[in-house]
């Protein structure tokens, strides 16, 4: 295969869908140096941001999705759609791709519609348990689908399923032997236990209230607590940095000290945070987002919790958290059973083997 390919990566909206496309153009970058990149984002969302801010170009589209509720800017989303349709067309007609790879968002959807109805190949990397519906529409016409949970035959054409498990930051593979750095970079008293909290990317207000509650209890317990708030709740809950042991930040820059300092992480149940706490490998208390399409971060969270590698503490059951953290801070066995099941079900090679789907598309 020629060197020399131009490749459309579309997925956005959160950091779930910005750090697979960018984990998998990287490695692409890798194997062909002289290949041509552009990412396809939704105007206004983080990835107009973050995806410049690795090193490639990206065009943005004018959409969002429906809301679930009536609502005016329903009312705006069949011109968003054709917009965004045309545009697409008009991108892919210019950049001529030799495949476009879809990571879920509000972009991917017209991206690799019309890579489809110009006879371009497509790759759709599915990262949850439970697809939303713009994947399973766009399945029908992908040439291959990388997923990371059994069972997506329900939802998928089984000949086009190849289980790859989701991109993760290439750094989180090789947190052993970081735990010393990471105590220092944090600051961190070495008698005390950590908890880390990662709300996503954006935050989650249910969390943050969660810690907010409980977080006197926390420090008079000898925790001391990594709280990733999200940039859209910074401002509020960056008081606390005034307790003893507590450190809130909008953003975690290095998630790989981040995760190599922690003993429990409280974590939502995104389909990349699981991917990268699997091969993580610590205790982890999920509270999913009952706020998404389809429930599918209870759905997730459900694949890991039923393998015994992890708790379930669903927002409609918060006055339990208490009783939860405690039974697993004090005991050291079930931390190591949910630690070694976890590990389990890493699937720590799914860049390259992804990667390895979409060189054969392009050579054949």
């Amino acid at each position: 295969m020629k060197q020399s390919v131009n490749i459309i990566l579309s997925g956005g909206g959160t950091g779930g869908h910005i750090y697979p496309a960018v984990s998998i153009a990287n490695e692409l970058k890798d194997k062909f140096p002289e290949a041509k990149f552009l990412f396809v984002g939704a105007k206004d969302r983080m990835e107009m941001e973050k995806v410049p801010q690795a090193g490639y170009d990206i065009k943005g589209l004018w959409i969002s999705g429906i809301q679930r509720k009536l609502t005016l800017k329903n009312l705006v989303f069949p011109f968003k759609l054709i917009s965004s349709l045309w545009n697409a067309h008009k991108i892919i007609k210019k950049f001529k791709p030799s495949i476009v790879i879809g990571t879920g968002g509000f972009a991917s959807g017209p991206t690799l519609y019309m890579a489809n109805r110009k006879g371009v190949k497509t790759l759709i990397q599915e990262q949850n348990s439970y697809p939303g519906i713009t994947n399973k529409l766009l399945s029908k016409k992908a040439n291959k689908i990388c997923v990371a949970y059994d069972g997506l035959e329900r939802f998928f054409p089984a000949d086009k399923i190849i289980k790859t498990g989701n991109p993760v930051r290439q750094d989180l593979l090789t947190i052993e032997g970081k735990r010393e750095e990471a105590q220092a970079h944090f600051n961190l008293d070495l008698d005390k236990k950590t908890l880390v909290i990662i709300g996503g990317s954006l935050g989650a207000r249910a969390v943050n209230n969660l810690i907010e509650k409980h977080i006197n209890w926390l420090v008079s317990n000898k925790v001391q607590v990594i709280w990733q708030t999200g940039k859209l709740y910074y401002d509020e809950f960056k008081k606390y940095d005034e307790l003893e042991g507590v450190k809130t930040f909008a953003f975690l820059n290095r998630m790989d000290l981040t995760y190599a300092a922690a003993d429990i992480l409280i974590s939502r149940a995104g389909a990349s945070s699981i991917s990268e706490l699997c091969i993580v490998g610590k205790p982890v208390i999920f509270i999913p987002s009952p706020n998404v399409a389809e429930d599918h971060q209870t759905k997730n969270a459900l694949a890991v919790v039923n393998n015994n590698a992890a708790l379930l503490l669903k927002e409609s059951e918060l006055e339990m958290f208490q009783t939860m953290f405690k039974e697993l801070l004090n005991d050291e066995k079930l931390q190591e059973t949910l630690s070694g099941n976890i590990k389990k079900l890493a699937l720590p090679n799914a860049t390259k083997d992804i990667v390895k789907e979409i060189e054969k598309l392009m050579i054949s």
